[in-house]
C-alpha cells in the first residue's frame, strides 16, 4: 500500500503526517493495522468524530482509515465471478491418451506447469509425443517442443498422426494457430549439471528457469509440461523425483510414471500415479498404454473443453 503524504485523501494534511511519523506510522498498512485510540492520545489527534475538539481535528482517525482503506484495498470479488473469470481464461487440453487425462481431471490446464516424471524408459518422452500430437491434430493448435535429452523423432510422430489418418494436408497443423503448449523434455537434462556441489548459482539459474516457465503459462494462457528423472536418496536410498525441494514446488500437477510389473521394459504399458493436484486427492493410479494413442471418442477432454 502507499507511503502516507499530505492530500493522499482529504483531512490528511502535513501536520497530521508528521505527527504519525513521529509514532512510526508511515504507510497506510502502518495505520490499518495501527491501535486508533493509542494513536489518537500520543498523536493529540482525534479518535472519534464526535469528541468535542478544535475544528482542525475534526476529522477522526476511524474516518481517515476507512477513506484510505476503500481507495487502496482491493475490489471485493466473491465466488461467481471468480468462476466466471476462470472459464474464459482457462481450457483444458487432452493428452490423446484417456486414463492419464483421469488422472489430470480431465486433462493439462493452460497456465499451470505439469510434471511427468519417472526413471528410464518409464514412457515420459511417448507421453510428450502424444500430447504434442494430439494437441496439433486434434485441438490445431501449435505445440512448441524443447528437446533437452535427444528423444525426439520426427519418425515417431508422424506414426502418431497416421494412426489417426493418412493424408498428410490433415497432419499439418496451420501455422496461425496460437500456441498452446509448451513441452520441455527433460528440464533434468538443462538443470542437473548445474547443480553439483556447492554451485549456488546454479539453483539461482533453476529457480529463474521455474518463473519463467510459470510466467509463460500464467501469462501467455499456455499448459507447459516437463518431464523430470528419479534419483536416489542419499540417506534413504529411496527412489525421489530429481532437482530437489525446490523444484517440486514449481509444478502445479506431478505425475509419476511406473512400468508395469507384467509387461516388462519392452511392453507399452505404465502404471501412472498422481503424487501432485490442486484439484484431485493424490495417490490415485491409473493404467495408461503409452503405444496407443486413443480415438477422440476415448478422450475426456479432447476438443480442449473450456470449464
Amino acid at each position: 500500500m502507499g507511503v502516507l503524504r499530505a492530500g493522499l485523501c482529504p483531512g490528511l494534511t502535513h501536520d497530521t503526517v508528521g505527527q504519525l511519523r513521529s509514532r512510526g506510522i508511515k504507510t497506510v498498512v502502518d495505520l490499518a493495522s495501527a491501535d486508533l485510540e493509542d494513536v489518537a492520545q500520543k498523536c493529540g489527534l482525534s479518535y472519534k468524530v464526535s469528541r468535542p475538539i478544535s475544528t482542525l481535528q475534526t476529522w477522526a482517525l476511524v474516518a481517515l482509515r476507512r477513506v484510505l482503506l476503500a481507495q487502496f484495498s482491493a475490489f471485493p470479488c466473491n465466488g461467481a465471478d471468480l468462476y466466471e473469470e476462470l472459464k474464459t481464461s482457462t481450457a483444458i487440453l487432452s493428452t490423446g491418451i484417456g486414463s492419464l487425462d483421469k488422472l489430470l481431471d480431465a486433462g493439462l490446464y493452460t497456465g499451470e506447469v505439469t510434471e511427468i516424471v519417472g526413471g528410464p524408459g518409464s514412457g515420459k518422452t511417448q507421453v510428450c509425443l502424444c500430447v504434442a500430437a494430439n494437441v496439433a491434430y486434434d485441438l490445431q493448435q501449435n505445440v512448441v517442443y524443447i528437446d533437452s535429452s535427444g528423444g525426439l523423432t520426427a519418425s515417431r510422430i508422424l506414426q502418431l498422426l497416421q494412426a489417426r489418418t493418412p493424408e498428410e494436408e490433415e497432419q499439418v497443423s496451420s501455422a496461425l494457430a496460437t500456441v498452446k503448449v509448451v513441452v520441455v523434455d527433460s528440464v533434468t537434462a538443462v538443470v542437473s549439471p548445474l547443480l553439483g556441489g556447492q554451485q549456488r548459482e546454479g539453483l539461482a539459474l533453476m529457480m529463474q528457469l521455474a518463473r519463467e516457465l510459470k510466467t509463460l503459462a500464467r501469462d501467455l494462457g499456455m499448459a507447459v509440461v516437463v518431464t523430470n528423472h528419479m534419483t536416489r536418496d542419499r540417506d534413504s536410498g529411496e527412489l525421489k523425483p530429481a532437482l530437489g525441494r525446490s523444484w517440486s514446488f514449481v509444478p502445479s500437477t506431478r505425475i509419476l510414471l511406473d512400468i508395469d510389473e507384467g509387461a516388462g521394459a519392452s511392453g507399452s504399458r505404465r502404471r501412472a500415479y498422481l503424487t501432485k493436484s490442486p484439484r484431485l486427492p493424490t495417490g490415485f493410479q491409473e493404467m495408461v498404454d503409452i503405444g496407443t494413442w486413443a480415438p477422440p471418442e476415448q478422450s475426456p477432454a479432447s476438443q480442449g473443453d473450456q470449464i
